[in-house]
């Protein structure tokens, strides 16, 4: 059975929990990070040199860092729904995977840090500014984008970027600013929230 090593709390772990929910894939689901095992441990570190979850194990075979742990799952025990074997269609699934993990993420951070985790560190108000306004023109783009699919990231039918994706939009939701009205994106969100794997995994809790 496949292992997980992480805690469901975090937004990492959550895509890789979710992306299983879609396959049907059975997991056992073992909890390291803040507040659970420790990943500064040799045993960690020997799955994962960077110390960060989530970490899988598919039998002898050990990955890290979740967009690619995602990506493998699908590959490996999907039937081309989620992840599609044409290259055009897949290059477009991967594009938004990506902007999710560096335009998006990079923009929410430090807003996060600040009004969530109330971190000491991120509590200049200029910075703080400068990262919603930031934050809302990528959630502005998506939401342009969104109008013009109608449904989901990359067309009409779910796909593998609206994990991540979905995930962001939950963080964006939940973090306490002050947030334009995006219609298209609140249309997705609820169209997210219809689906078991999000019920499950794609909106419980922030951290």
């Amino acid at each position: 059975m496949l292992r997980i090593l992480g805690k469901a709390s975090s937004i990492n772990v959550r895509k890789v929990l979710w992306t299983c929910a879609e396959l049907g894939l059975p997991f056992e689901l073992e909890e390291w990070g803040a507040g659970f095992k420790p990943t500064n441990t040799p045993e960690f570190l020997a799955l994962n040199p960077n110390a960060m979850v989530p970490v899988i194990q598919d039998g002898d075979f050990t990955l890290w860092e979740s967009n690619t742990i995602i990506r493998y799952l699908v590959s490996r025990y999907g039937d081309g729904t989620l992840y599609p074997t044409d290259a055009r269609e897949r290059a477009i699934v991967d594009q938004w995977i990506d902007w999710q993990a560096s335009d998006l993420n990079s923009a929410w951070r430090y807003p996060f840090m600040s009004l969530v985790r109330h971190s000491p560190l991120h509590q200049d108000s200029a910075a703080l500014k400068a990262g919603c306004a930031d934050w809302t023109r990528y959630m502005q783009l998506l939401d342009r984008h969104l109008q013009s699919t109608g449904a989901y990231v990359v067309g009409s039918h779910f796909s593998l970027a609206d994990i991540p994706i979905g995930l962001s939009v939950n963080r964006w939701q939940e973090t306490p600013l002050d947030r334009p009205l995006l219609p298209a994106v609140e249309a997705y969100y609820r169209r997210l929230g219809t689906r078991p794997g999000f019920q499950l995994y794609g909106c419980n809790g922030i951290p």
